[in-house]
């Protein structure tokens, strides 16, 4: 094509005559295009590849929808970022944290710039300056900024290969430091003695939820396998329960997902005790389920934490009912996901060992659950060569 020529390797140079302007004047148009380098095309593939380039950019031209680089607000372009890359390329969750991260600290501050006028300086202020948005006090965690951090490098990435910056700022922005390497990032955890003033507070709630809160700390499972749970994967007679799909939060509402690796699936074992609530749940819920009749409309599935009419709860169900919970019953406020963690450190406190807690939480393997709880394994094992002091003291005396 005469309107497409090639101005280096893997560079080419679109022109688009649009028609006559208010000037009387032919409008032309034209892009800079740079092949992806990763894609590693046959001569034959990078010429449709580059016609087809051509041929959306001429669309854009035709259609009115062009906006040109140097006109393009970084609102503008993230939501070209979603459509062209994120939104077919990245996972759900994935998606929503680039998207939340952008939302929550990124575009209040750059919505507005031109993405020419977007600087490495501009980027090193932000990033400096990013606080919570929880409504407490001071700035974000390392691991909240490294965050932020990599998302913006995803986008300004993007914004280089389509050549709609002629230069990445970000490639003058370090990632952020850890102040303090040499601190160990410290787990938000029930102890003892708070577990048992929770499981008596949450005895004067809905029975789903004192099950829901019971398998949070007994099981040790994320809140999405909690939600994805269905009668038929409660074995009564083995006193089990087999953990095979989370139920979250997807680009366009909830999803039911798959396990999160190959040990998230896994068969978790628990107290007579709870599995007797289970069989009390059981009959309530039936009861309910007739209750309702024809309002009823899940017929697929029998999930344990359900809707009027059947339907799963929705991902952020359970977090909001907990912040209503914790404040209403004078309960110390911890975050859902810090139940799997108390699971885990109640169980090292009683000398579980750590292949065992790593196989309950469905961890990878255990390098995980010792990165995850080292420190607490060690003071577990300090303790325990503090028993064999006092026996060989006792000897010796």
């Amino acid at each position: 094509m005469a309107n497409i020529q090639q101005r280096g390797e893997g560079s080419y140079f679109f022109t688009v005559y649009a028609g006559r302007g208010a000037d009387g004047k032919y409008q032309r148009k034209t892009k800079t295009y740079t092949v992806d380098p990763t894609l590693k095309l046959s001569p034959k593939k990078l010429k449709e590849h580059v016609e087809h380039e051509y041929l959306k950019f001429k669309q854009e031209i035709l259609s009115g929808s062009y906006v040109a680089p140097s006109k393009m607000t970084f609102a503008t372009f993230v939501e070209q970022w979603k459509s062209k890359y994120a939104d077919k390329e990245l996972s759900d969750t994935a998606y929503l944290g680039h998207v939340n991260r952008l939302e929550n600290h990124v575009l209040p501050v750059l919505a507005h710039y031109n993405m020419e006028q977007i600087t490495s300086l501009l980027l090193l202020d932000l990033l400096s300056n990013l606080k919570r948005k929880d409504g407490k006090e001071g700035e974000l965690s390392y691991y909240s900024k490294e965050d932020i951090y990599k998302t913006l490098k995803n986008v300004f990435k993007h914004a280089k290969m389509w050549n709609v910056i002629p230069t990445n700022p970000m490639e003058g922005v370090s990632k952020p430091k850890n102040k303090d390497k040499t601190t160990v990032k410290e787990l938000n955890v029930y102890e003892p003695e708070e577990v048992a003033a929770l499981l008596e507070a949450v005895q004067n709630e809905p029975i789903h939820w004192r099950i829901f809160v019971t398998l949070a700390i007994v099981a040790g499972i994320r809140r999405g396998e909690n939600l994805g749970l269905e009668w038929s994967k409660v074995d009564f007679q083995n006193n089990q329960i087999e953990i095979s799909q989370s139920i979250v939060k997807g680009k366009n509402g909830p999803i039911i997902k798959g396990p999160k690796s190959k040990a998230s699936y896994r068969v978790v074992s628990l107290p007579q005790s709870v599995m007797e609530e289970l069989k009390e749940y059981r009959i309530h819920w039936v009861k309910e389920k007739l209750k309702v009749g024809d309002l009823w409309v899940e017929e697929e599935r029998e999930w344990l934490f359900c809707n009027l009419d059947g339907t799963h709860f929705y991902p952020d169900t359970p977090g909001n009912w907990w912040r209503k919970f914790t404040k209403r019953a004078n309960v110390r406020y911890i975050k859902l996901h810090d139940m799997r963690h108390t699971s885990a450190t109640l169980l090292i406190a009683q000398g579980i060992h750590a292949k065992v807690i790593s196989e309950r939480l469905g961890h990878a393997n255990t390098n995980v659950t010792m990165g995850t709880y080292g420190h607490v394994l060690k003071s577990a094992d300090r303790a325990a060569a503090n028993t064999f002091e006092g026996l060989f003291k006792s000897k010796t005396q």
